[in-house]
């Protein structure tokens, strides 16, 4: 009798962890929004999901996106009439002010670039190496832009949405536990 309820225990378990991840629908990168890694020095650091949307989000965004990007050129503040379009251009000049960064090495932080606004998302080791990514997105020409949601440190809840499978190996990992040593 045991085995058997073990054996149903274990086959509900199952089924609602495959139920689960069917239901999650896919997201993907519907609009090709450029997402960059700038530096990987910050062992541990919460990997931000990036522009990932399941289906119906696309849905939601495209109104949105074709109103903001239009908006931008109507008020005369971008000489092309989509906003989006200066996205893909500015990656690599962004990838490159932060990468020249002092303390860059020593942070993990990405970059999201949509309709001239620079996402930066990551762990850096101060706030100081944080107002100074900042500051360098900002020079970049055509950035409209720069929010920073970039957290000093790798412990703690990130103000950016995590990738799935980042948070998957987390859940698998042991709690952490200080030493003295640290």
């Amino acid at each position: 009798m045991a085995a058997l309820l073990a054996t149903a225990c274990t086959a509900s378990v199952a089924l609602a962890q495959t139920t689960e991840t069917a239901a999650s629908p896919e997201k993907k990168n519907w609009f090709d929004d450029p997402f960059l890694q700038i530096a990987s020095g910050a062992r541990g650091c919460p990997v931000p999901e990036g522009p990932l949307y399941t289906e119906a989000e696309r849905r939601e965004q495209i109104h949105s996106r074709l109103e903001r990007g239009t908006t931008c050129w109507l008020a005369g503040q971008c000489a092309d009439s989509n906003a989006y379009r200066y996205d893909k251009p500015l990656a690599p000049k962004v990838q490159a002010a932060l990468a020249t960064v002092p303390g860059a090495r020593r942070s993990s932080v990405w970059a999201i670039i949509q309709r001239r606004w620079i996402y930066l998302q990551g762990c850096v080791p101060s706030e100081a190496v944080a107002h100074r990514l900042e500051r360098a997105a900002r020079a970049v020409p055509d950035v409209e832009l720069v929010v920073p949601d970039l957290m000093v440190g790798t412990h703690g809840k990130p103000p950016y949405a995590v990738a799935a499978s980042w948070q998957a190996s987390k859940d698998k990992r042991p709690p952490h536990n200080k030493t003295n040593n640290e």
